[in-house]
């Protein structure tokens, strides 16, 4: 009788600490040092979205990047993760990443909407981000808007500069991803 309650409440410890452990989601820093460690291992880069349910362009953003005519080359290129950030709904504030905000700043990306999105080599050094800067201004310099998710030219042009940058898809492939991304924009009609 003795090992059956004892067996209950260890199952019952067991089921509320994995409960528990669901509940909190990993903080940024560890999403990004699980991702760096597996990048490293297979010989890519990450590249971390921070996006949120009510988000429409964060969808799709992940609709694109998940599109079979161009999913295969982020698979070879990246480890790609996400962090939640600005969930609106007082329900869903416990699925936000702990520290991701901060993340946020630290990349000089706070302030903007979403998704914002980071490309790291397996330093953890940043590439690239999604701001829209001038020619020649670095990285340090927070953009004065970000590219989100790809649509318009303009954000197409940076986002395949982007991913040149830190990639080694060939012409070919990023001229596929640029139209794929193109068809986010509701006034496109093709070109």
């Amino acid at each position: 009788m003795k090992i059956k309650i004892l067996f209950i409440a260890f199952v019952a410890i067991l089921l509320t600490n994995v409960a528990f452990a669901q509940s909190t989601p990993p903080s940024a820093e560890t999403v990004l040092k699980d991702a760096i460690k597996e990048a490293k291992a297979q010989k890519k880069k990450v590249f971390i979205m921070f996006h949120a349910s009510w988000c429409g362009w964060c969808h799709k953003m992940d609709d694109s990047m998940n599109d079979p005519a161009v999913k295969a080359y982020f698979d070879k290129s990246f480890v790609v993760r996400h962090l939640t950030v600005m969930e609106n709904d007082p329900t869903l504030k416990k699925t936000e990443n702990p520290g991701a905000d901060a993340m946020l700043k630290q990349y000089n990306s706070d302030g903007f909407g979403i998704p914002v999105w980071f490309i790291f080599d397996t330093n953890g050094k940043l590439l690239v981000d999604s701001h829209l800067r001038p020619e020649g201004v670095g990285m340090e310099v927070k953009g004065k808007n970000i590219i989100g998710c790809p649509a318009a030219k303009e954000e197409v042009v940076a986002f395949v500069k982007a991913l040149k940058l830190t990639t080694k898809l060939n012409d070919d492939e990023l001229a596929k991803i640029a139209a794929r991304f193109r068809k986010n924009d509701p006034s496109y009609k093709g070109e």
